[in-house]
């Protein structure tokens, strides 16, 4: 059975798209079937994996705005054992059309709806910001997935971004969950960061996961070369990490599994 969870972030900049190409190729390394839909339209997640978002004849933008056939949007990354539903500029025409139209944050969840279950885990990588692409993900995913730095004014972002999951969840999609908070660009060195960890920790408890992902020069390098860190340096500090997560979250899907099945009929 498919889980189809969104990172979002309206924060730019704290490696929302570091984590989707890297969680990706990390679940992939696991024999896991993998999905990634890029829904920003500065398609970083597509050239992350080595896709070049100006030569693409379809986007994701085409499935959800002209009904195209899913399946013919799909790249097969061979290197890195994934999906992908790539974007480029062309998602802020999904954008400004999605606002006019009836439903509209029930889109993505259609579009999706003929691929999802050929897959393990769908991930999607959101733009940042709190807009209709956003909200089209939420619909669709079963959990949400918040990478966010460690620092004074995330804790601000991360009530509006709670607020947003709280108004899907009451009106439209009943099962969404905060699948897990990732601390990324962590550097324990740096009082405030953990200051604001141990915040979170207080606040979130086990949602927010153990793994930490930290700054690392390799995971900042491997975009520029269309790589995820695993295969540009699967030695480095930044690689090691995501293959961390990637095992925590199945560990967790593995005890929560074994606690549904333990539970009285």
């Amino acid at each position: 059975m498919s889980k189809v969870l969104a990172l979002a972030n309206q924060k730019g900049g704290v490696g929302k798209t570091t984590t989707s190409v890297n969680l990706a190729a990390s679940l992939a390394a696991t024999k896991r079937r993998v999905l990634m839909i890029d829904l920003d339209p500065q398609g970083n997640a597509t050239m992350g994996v080595g896709v070049d978002k100006t030569a693409l004849e379809a986007t994701f933008c085409d499935v959800l705005l002209e009904g195209l056939d899913v399946h013919k949007v799909v790249h097969h990354i061979e290197n890195v054992g994934i999906d992908l539903l790539p974007a480029n500029a062309d998602m802020t025409a999904a954008e400004v059309e999605l606002m006019r139209s009836e439903n509209a944050e029930q889109r993505l969840k259609k579009a999706i709806a003929p691929i999802k279950n050929e897959y393990d885990y769908v991930l999607i990588d959101c733009p940042p910001a709190l807009n209709m692409l956003t909200l089209n993900a939420m619909v669709a995913a079963d959990g949400v997935i918040i990478p966010m730095q460690c620092e004074y004014y995330a804790l601000e972002g991360l009530t509006a971004l709670m607020d947003t999951i709280e108004q899907v969840r009451s009106s439209v999609n009943p099962g969404l969950q905060i699948e897990g908070l990732l601390r990324t660009m962590y550097d324990s060195r740096n009082t405030l960061a953990n200051d604001v960890s141990a915040q979170l920790i207080e606040y979130f408890g086990e949602r927010v996961y153990r793994t930490v992902v930290p700054r690392n020069v390799r995971l900042a390098e491997a975009p520029s070369h269309g790589l995820p860190a695993l295969l540009y340096e699967k030695t480095s500090r930044g690689a090691l990490a995501y293959l961390a997560l990637a095992g925590e979250m199945l560990r967790r899907e593995s005890q929560l599994e074994a606690a549904r099945q333990a539970e009285p009929a």
